[in-house]
Parts: structure tokens; C-alpha cells; sequence
């Protein structure tokens, strides 16, 4: 449906390098990476805000790269809201509709129509600034939608709003997406991108580290900066050391450490990397078919979001999520010695791209 081909653009001191993905029709599509990565760049060059110095860009098969703003028909919505303060919430959701020669009771009926889709059909007479933030926020997606978008396009939408406004907007933005609409969302918070994404591209320095799904990119990150980004803490680099029958292989990190997994036939430098829910820590030595055990010292507890997660020297520097109960049972604080396992087939190991 959306085609990014190859698109290089300098803006003052910045550049994107060589932009290549495809939104297919009806995707929720995440561009996902830090502030500064270029993410709202390319979200303003699709939207045609920009002109590419390079590439093209392509919708339905039609290249659409020198076509202007208007004629693309992309809605997007910022994270400032960017409504207009003169007018009701009425008025900012007619505007559009006013722009397209809809007046009368089919302007009354459209507005109200798209008021109620995002549930502010409430606060019509009301203006901007008497609005909380998650109010706005729906207001500018009201009138965003009322354009009747071919993609919509949202620029860290979620990114001023508390941590409940942002729960109930990211079912709204679900909603609006399974009755067909297809998203662009910048954001550069992966709990937000597995939420809400189908598909994903990892962006870092104005390029794009990996493109996939999402189960593809937090499951297998290609790169030790898409590891961190998809919230895979335990990432080293790593050299196959030894095969060994059914697919057993050893690999080393700095040369010391030994990690058994399950490779297909790889070899020399990459990652190896597992997640911090697959990490057991334990007082004692333990007895079960685990065959990655190291003998290691809390050095770092902090509490998550759910439970706590544990940072264990053990020669390498390992993290581990722990309930408050096993914490507590336990002992676990800084100091204390503990034993640290995980199994090789929650290991990957990913070859350093040649």
C-alpha cells in the first residue's frame, strides 16, 4: 500500500539514510527509537512536509513523492494536539468537513459522528483550554479522522499524557485501526509498540536497523541497539566456540564466560541474548536440567513495574525479573551471593551481520 523506497534527506544538521519499508493496508506500523533517531522526519517527508533529496515513495503502486500535501490525503496528529484554541471542540472536528463543501445537518450529523467515535461528543461547545490533555488528544484525532485520512499519522501521541489517559487512548487508537484504518506511530517506548503495533521499523541515526513484526523484532533483534529498544537487557556479544551434537553449541563472551544454546549451523562473531523472565536466581546450587549456572553477587534491585528486577554480577552482568515474594524469601539485596541459571533453549545467538 505505502512503499518507502531508498529515501535520503538532509534537514540543518541531520540526515536519513537510505529509508526502505511497506505499510500494508490496514497495518498499525511503528517507526521505534530514541529522540533524535529521525523518526518524525520520515513521518513528515511520508505525510510530503518534506521532499526527499533522494528515493521514492510510493502509494497503491503510485509514486506520490514530488505530489503535495493535500493531494495525499495523509492526517497527522502531533504530540502538542495542535487543535485550534479559537475554536470549540465543534469547530475544530467541522473544520475540515467545512474545507470538503459539507455544511447543514450533514455537517451537524458528520461531526457528531466522528464526536462519538472518539467520545467527545459531550464537550462540543467546549474550547481547548478548558480541556484536560486526554480531551485534546481526542479532539485532534477527531478532526484528524473527519478528513477521512487514506493513512493516519501520529507523532508520539501518547508521550504527554498520565498513565490512565494513556491506557484508555491506546484502546482507542486500537479501535480505530481494527475498523480498517492504517496507522504510522512514532514512538520511542517499546511497551507502547507492543501494545498497539503489527509491524515495526527500528530507527537509529536516521536509519532504519531492523524492519518486521513485531513478534519477529522482539523475539529475534538483529542488532545489539534493536535489543535494547525491544527491551532485551541480557544482549553480548558473542564467538561460537564448539558444536556438539543435536544442535548444542558453546559460545564465549570476553573470552571467559562459556553460554550453551541451540544454534542452525552458525558460526564465528554475533549475540547471544535471553530475557530477563527466563533468568532463576536461587540461594542454593541448583539441581534441575539448566546447563547455564554461574555463581554470581546482587549488585543492583529496583522495582518494575510488576515485581523487581535483579542485576547479578556473575562475571557478566545478568538481569533477572524476581516476584516481591522471591525477593523477600530470598534475601535478595545487594551483596548477597546467589546462584544464577537459564536453560540453552532460552538462549539465541544472532550472527554479526557481514
Amino acid at each position: 500500500m505505502l512503499r518507502v523506497e531508498g529515501v535520503c534527506k538532509k534537514f540543518q544538521d541531520f540526515s536519513l539514510n537510505q529509508i526502505s519499508f511497506t505499510v500494508d493496508q490496514g497495518d498499525y506500523f511503528m517507526l521505534l527509537g530514541p529522540s533524535g533517531a529521525g523518526k518524525s522526519l520520515i513521518l513528515e517527508t511520508i505525510a510530503g512536509l518534506h521532499k526527499p533529496d533522494s528515493g521514492k515513495i510510493f502509494f497503491q503502486g503510485v509514486d506520490i513523492t514530488h505530489i503535495g500535501v493535500r493531494e495525499r490525503n495523509f492526517g497527522i496528529v502531533y504530540q502538542d494536539y495542535a487543535v485550534f484554541p479559537h475554536l470549540t471542540v465543534y469547530g475544530n472536528i467541522a473544520y475540515p468537513l467545512r474545507r470538503k463543501g459539507i455544511r447543514g445537518k450533514e455537517l451537524h450529523k458528520q461531526v457528531t459522528r466522528f464526536a462519538e467515535r472518539v467520545s467527545v461528543a459531550h464537550l462540543l461547545t467546549r474550547h481547548p483550554q478548558t480541556l484536560s490533555g486526554g480531551e485534546v488528544q481526542r479532539t485532534a484525532l477527531a478532526r484528524t479522522l473527519a478528513m477521512e485520512p487514506r493513512i493516519l499519522l501520529l507523532d508520539e501521541p501518547l508521550s504527554s499524557v498520565d498513565v490512565k489517559l494513556r491506557s484508555e487512548l491506546r484502546s482507542l487508537l486500537r479501535s480505530i485501526n481494527s475498523s480498517g484504518q492504517t496507522v504510522i506511530h512514532v514512538t520511542h517506548d517499546y511497551e507502547e509498540t507492543l501494545a498497539l503495533a503489527s509491524h515495526l521499523a527500528v530507527v537509529n541515526g536516521g536509519c532504519i536497523e531492523q524492519v518486521g513484526s513485531v513478534q519477529e523484532i522482539f523475539q529475534n533483534p538483529r542488532s545489539e541497539f534493536a535489543a535494547m529498544f525491544a527491551g532485551v537487557h541480557n544482549f553480548y556479544p558473542a564467538s561460537i566456540v564448539e558444536f556438539s551434537e543435536h544442535g548444542l553449541t558453546t559460545v564465549r563472551l570476553n573470552d571467559i564466560i562459556a553460554i550453551c544454546c541451540y544454534t542452525e549451523g552458525c558460526n564465528g562473531e554475533g549475540f547471544v541474548c535471553f530475557s530477563e523472565e527466563s533468568v532463576i536466581l536461587s540461594t542454593e546450587k541448583p539441581h534441575q536440567s539448566a546447563l547455564n549456572v554461574f555463581r554470581g553477587r546482587v549488585v543492583e534491585i529496583f522495582p518494575q513495574r510488576f515485581g523487581l528486577m535483579a542485576v547479578v554480577d556473575a562475571g557478566f552482568r545478568v538481569l533477572s525479573k524476581v516476584t516481591w515474594e522471591s525477593a523477600s524469601r530470598f534475601g535478595l539485596t545487594p551483596g548477597v551471593e546467589v546462584w544464577v541459571s537459564f536453560k540453552a533453549s532460552s538462549v539465541r545467538f544472532i550472527p554479526r551481520a557481514s
